[in-house]
């Protein structure tokens, strides 16, 4: 399969509508970047069961920006909505198989889980803190 263009206007309807997408965040100007494309692309025809994207951060800065991608290039993983890997960097073939094998075993129901019990405690620490600052 090969890789989706990736811009602010399609972001939602490809994430949301996809269980796994793989992301690119690059540059035309980066160096590791250029290295990092075919290793990406060829992971693209090797597993056409899976979203092969890319974000050109030059022509999409708010979507990087929104995504809080910092350094490029930036591989980021989304399972059933859930960022469930983002590093920056470029991979050899091999990390990126281990990765994407890695993201293929997560159990999303713990995952999903896990991300509950995060936003409570954030959600419980928000209102102790309203609740000190009203005393």
């Amino acid at each position: 399969m090969s890789t989706i263009e990736l811009t602010k206007e399609n972001f939602d309807d490809i994430v949301s509508g996809n269980d796994f997408v793989l992301i690119d965040f690059w540059a035309e100007w980066c160096g590791p970047c250029k290295q990092f494309g075919p290793v990406f692309e060829k992971s693209s025809e090797t597993h056409d069961d899976l979203v092969f994207a890319k974000v050109d951060t030059e022509a999409q800065p708010e979507l990087a920006q929104a995504l809080q991608i910092q350094s490029i290039p930036t591989v980021m993983i989304v399972r059933e909505n859930i960022a469930v890997f983002a590093q920056p960097g470029a991979l050899p073939a091999e990390a990126l198989e281990d990765v994407i094998g890695q993201a293929r075993a997560l159990d999303m129901d713990e995952v999903r889980a896990s991300v509950t019990e995060s936003q409570e405690a954030e959600q419980a620490q928000s209102e102790q803190g309203q609740q000190a600052q009203g005393s």
